[in-house]
C-alpha cells in the first residue's frame, strides 16, 4: 500500500505520478482538508459509463436542489464538498472490508476513483444513486437467489452506470455490459427487434449465472470481477506471466489497462455508495422506483406509440421501462412470452384497455415491424476486396451488427477471415423467403404469394399523398405502405412507381 505525508506548513504542490500502470495520471494537492484530488483519464469507460447518464431524462425537475432529506447527523451547507485525509478514507474502507467476502482495501489508484465520484462527477452520482433506487432491489433478489455476494450489484455501476441503454465501444451493451457472443453463452438472445443484453431481469440473471461460472473456475471474487473485465483467458494468461501468483493485487500488473483500474473503480463504488451522507451526496428524485412498476405479458404485437397514445406515458419513459425492444415495436410470436412494463398506475388502464390498445395505429403497422420466427447462423468466409459494408449489404444486415457478431473493433477484415452472420429472415428480395406475423398472431410464409402475384403500377405526380392515390385506387394507406414496404420515414417522389394493387 502506498502512503504519501504531507505537510501542511507548505505551499500547495502539484506532482505528477503514473499508478501502477493504470495509465491515470493523477495531480496530487497537498492541502488541510485533503491528501489529494485525482483526474481520471480521458477515455477511462468507468467515467465514460457515468458520463452517460447526462443523456437519461428519467429524473423529476430539480433533481440538483429538490433532493431526498438531508441525515441530521451532518450539518453540511448545502454547496458544501466534504473532502477527508486519506487515513478516514482507509479507515472506513478497513471497516467496509470485515464484513465482505472482497478485498477492499485502500490505495491511491481506489483513491482517484473516490475523488471522481465524490467530488468532480457529484451531479452525475446522485442521478446513480436515484437509478439504484430503481434497479438494486431486482439486483439484490437475484444474487440472494444464487447465493451470491450482494456487494456485486456495485459492479452494474462500474459497467454501466446503471444506464439500461449504455453501450461500450467495443460493442457491449445493458447494464452488466454483455458482449455479444458471452450473452449468447448465457441465454440472451439478440435480434434485429430484442437484445435481451438490455433486458434488466433477463441481463441480471445471465450476470449471476456468468458469476457462479467464473467463481467456479478462479475461486477468488477479486479475480471474478477482473475476468468479468476482461476474460477469464486472459487472467489465466495474467497468471502465468506472475509466476503462478493467484491474488489480484499480485497478477495486477499483468492485466490489460482497462482491467488494472476495473476492481479498484469497484472498491472505490463500495465505498461512496456506503457513505454518501459523509460526502453530502443525496439521490436524485427518480421519477419511478422498482415498486412503481409492474409488467404484463402481450397478446399481441404493439408499438410504443400506441401504447403511448392511449396511456399518456412518453415514449422515452416506455424505451427505459423496455430498453431491450431496440426499434419500439415489442413484437409476439405465439410460442414466445414477451413483457410490457409500465408504471403500476397505467397497469389497470392498459388491462382495462387492452384491446383498444392493440388496434390503436393499426393502420401504421407494417412489413418491416414484424418479427421472423427463425434464427439462421451463416459463416461468411471474406474474399479479396470484400468489405464490411458489402458485407453488410449482402446479408441485410448492417456493420454494426458484424461487428458486433464478431468482436471486431476496427471497419477492415483480411480476406479469409471467417465472420459469423446471424440472418432473420430479413426483407425479402425476388430470390428470399421471410416469415411474418399477420394482426392475429399467426405465422404467414410470404414467399409463394410473391412469387405468383402480379401487381398494378401507378406513377406518383407532383403534390400527390398516400391518401389520394388510395382513395384513387380504392385501397387504404396501410395496404399502400405494406405493398411498397414502407417504413415511418417515406417519400413520394415525382415519377417513381408505387404499387397500388394485384392484377
Amino acid at each position: 500500500m502506498v502512503k504519501i505525508n504531507y505537510s501542511y506548513k507548505k505551499t500547495i504542490c502539484f506532482v505528477s505520478i503514473l499508478l501502477w500502470g493504470v495509465g491515470v495520471t493523477f495531480t496530487l494537492r497537498a492541502q488541510t482538508t485533503v491528501g489529494y484530488a485525482p483526474e481520471t483519464m480521458i477515455d477511462d469507460p468507468i467515467a465514460a459509463a457515468l458520463d452517460s447518464l447526462y443523456k437519461l431524462n428519467l429524473f423529476e425537475k430539480g433533481y440538483g436542489k429538490i433532493a431526498y432529506p438531508k441525515n441530521p447527523k451532518f450539518n453540511f451547507p448545502h454547496d458544501s464538498v466534504p473532502r477527508y485525509d486519506e487515513l478516514i478514507y482507509e479507515s472506513r474502507l478497513a471497516k467496509l472490508d470485515a464484513s465482505s467476502p472482497f478485498d477492499l482495501q485502500y490505495n491511491p489508484v481506489v483513491r482517484g476513483y473516490i475523488d471522481m465520484y465524490t467530488l468532480r462527477r457529484r451531479e452525475l452520482v446522485s442521478r446513480m444513486m436515484a437509478l439504484s433506487q430503481f434497479y438494486f432491489p431486482m439486483f439484490e433478489e437475484q444474487l440472494d437467489k444464487y447465493n451470491l455476494p450482494l456487494e456485486l450489484k456495485y459492479l452494474a455501476i462500474c459497467e454501466s452506470a446503471l444506464n439500461p441503454l449504455a453501450k461500450s465501444r467495443s460493442g457491449a451493451m445493458g447494464l452488466w455490459q454483455f458482449m455479444y457472443p458471452t450473452g449468447k453463452m448465457f441465454g440472451l438472445k439478440v435480434s434485429s427487434y430484442v437484445d435481451e443484453r438490455c433486458d434488466p431481469y433477463k441481463s441480471t440473471v445471465a450476470a449471476c449465472e456468468y458469476f457462479e461460472y467464473l467463481y467456479r473456475l478462479l475461486g477468488d471474487w477479486q479475480m471474478v470481477l477482473a475476468a468479468y473485465n476482461c476474460g477469464p483467458g486472459n487472467v489465466n494468461k495474467a497468471i502465468r506471466r506472475s509466476g503462478g501468483k493467484k491474488t489480484y493485487w499480485e497478477v495486477r500488473p499483468f492485466l490489460p489497462k482497462e482491467t488494472q483500474g476495473y476492481v479498484p473503480a469497484f472498491i472505490a463504488v463500495n465505498y461512496v455508495m456506503n457513505y454518501t451522507s459523509e460526502h453530502n451526496l443525496y439521490s436524485a428524485i427518480p421519477k419511478k422506483t422498482f415498486l412503481q412498476v409492474d409488467t404484463i405479458s402481450i397478446k399481441k404485437q404493439l408499438s410504443f406509440s400506441q401504447i403511448s397514445s392511449i396511456l399518456d406515458i412518453p415514449e422515452d419513459e416506455l424505451q427505459y421501462l423496455n430498453p431491450s425492444y431496440k426499434k419500439n415495436v415489442i413484437p409476439y410470436l405465439p410460442d414466445e412470452t414477451n413483457t410490457l412494463a409500465l408504471p403500476s398506475a397505467k397497469m389497470g388502464i392498459f388491462v382495462a384497455n387492452e384491446e383498444k390498445i392493440y388496434c390503436a395505429g393499426k393502420d401504421t403497422l407494417h412489413s418491416q415491424d414484424v418479427l421472423v420466427t427463425q434464427e439462421t447462423i451463416k459463416i461468411h468466409t471474406v474474399k479479396k476486396g470484400e468489405h464490411l459494408s458489402t458485407i453488410a449489404k449482402r446479408y441485410g444486415c448492417s456493420v454494426a451488427e458484424l461487428k458486433t457478431w464478431n468482436s471486431i473493433a476496427t471497419s477492415s477484415v483480411k480476406p479469409g477471415k471467417k465472420l459469423t452472420i446471424y440472418i432473420y429472415g430479413k426483407k425479402k428480395t425476388d430470390n428470399k423467403i421471410i416469415t411474418t406475423i399477420d394482426n392475429k398472431g399467426a405465422i404467414a410464409d410470404e414467399s409463394k404469394t410473391n412469387t405468383a402475384v402480379k401487381f398494378k403500377y401507378y406513377t406518383i405526380q407532383k403534390g400527390d399523398s398516400l391518401y389520394k392515390i388510395a382513395q384513387k385506387h380504392k385501397t387504404t394507406v396501410a395496404e399502400l405502405k405494406k405493398l411498397n414496404n414502407f417504413g415511418e420515414k417515406y417519400s413520394l417522389l415525382p415519377g417513381k412507381k408505387l404499387k397500388v394493387g394485384s392484377i
